[in-house]
């Protein structure tokens, strides 16, 4: 049987693949590492006599003692380690009755004062522009009518209860000191006192 050469490399792949992974288990079920050996005890030296050692230092040697790896139980360091007294100068934390610890107070707060927020209404809409005329005198008619003498820059008009000047103002009610007119642009109203020259 001829084989393709497209069979021939997927033949290829798979031998790769069955050879990397038998590698792989190889690798992780060989027992390379050499066997642990067996530490011998080491003999702690100490320069003071035996006579002279206070319970501190034997409960010093207690410690080292435990990493000599004996597993024998030895009785004279268990003993020297319940003698100690606990000699500490704050509180003792295993007696209910020692004094508490004077935990200062602090100088200023941890958190910071909150102001409340002044409450600022929205700005209402801006005050209508004031009317640009000015009332000078007044006029009555044969008819017993009275008219308003205005005055918008040079210009002079003589209006009347009704009548409307400069298609914007509408005069509303003409009296003898004063005069009430309506900016029809805005509905602003405002009543305009007698200029005396």
């Amino acid at each position: 049987m001829k084989r393709t050469p497209d069979v021939q490399k997927k033949a290829i792949a798979i031998g790769g693949f069955v050879a990397l992974a038998a590698g792989i288990l190889y690798y992780q079920l060989s027992d390379d590492s050499p066997a642990p050996r067996a530490q011998q005890p080491v003999a702690v030296q100490t320069s003071r006599p035996a006579a002279s050692r206070s319970s501190a230092g034997v409960a010093r040697e207690v410690g080292t003692a435990s990493t000599q790896l004996d597993p024998t139980l030895k009785m004279g360091p268990m003993l020297v380690a319940e003698q100690l007294v606990y000699s500490g100068t704050g509180r003792n934390i295993f007696s209910a009755s020692s004094a508490p610890i004077d935990i200062p107070k602090p100088v200023a707060s941890a958190r910071p004062k909150v102001s409340a927020p002044v409450y600022t209404p929205p700005p209402g809409p801006p005050p209508p522009p004031p009317i640009d005329l000015k009332f000078f005198g007044t006029e009555t008619t044969s008819k017993g009518k009275r008219l308003a003498f205005l005055l918008h820059g040079e210009d002079v008009f003589l209006a009347q209860d009704g009548e409307v000047v400069q298609r914007r103002y509408r005069i509303l009610t003409v009296s003898a000191n004063s005069v009430l007119v309506e900016d029809m642009t805005n509905n602003n109203r405002q009543s305009l006192p007698l200029i005396v020259h």
